[in-house]
């Protein structure tokens, strides 16, 4: 399994905007074969900051993922916005039990 985890910055007065945009590319990936789960949070204490989370079955999954005409648009998108402060890490779980 993979798991991704980070945080991207929107400026405050963008949010509004930018809100149909990632609800979409959520919605979208979640269909993917290989999602398993994928969102977006916005941080309750500091305005603009998003959290992402993700798992993956594979690799591959998440290859083919980040290659979608749909992810391409939100990099357009994303930037038009003001998209700063990405910082967001892949992880391979190698195994996993519940807590």
């Amino acid at each position: 399994m993979i798991l991704v985890a980070g945080h991207f910055r929107i400026p405050p007065a963008n949010l509004e905007q930018a809100r149909p945009a990632m609800r979409r590319v959520v919605e979208e990936t979640r269909r993917e074969q290989g999602c398993i789960s994928y969102s977006y949070a916005e941080d309750m204490c500091e305005p603009g900051l998003i959290r992402v989370s993700e798992s993956w079955v594979s690799g591959a999954a998440l290859d083919a993922h980040l290659a979608s005409p749909h992810m391409q648009r939100w990099r357009d998108e994303r930037t038009a916005l003001g998209l700063s402060d990405r910082d967001i890490t892949r992880y391979e779980v190698a195994s996993a039990e519940p807590f």
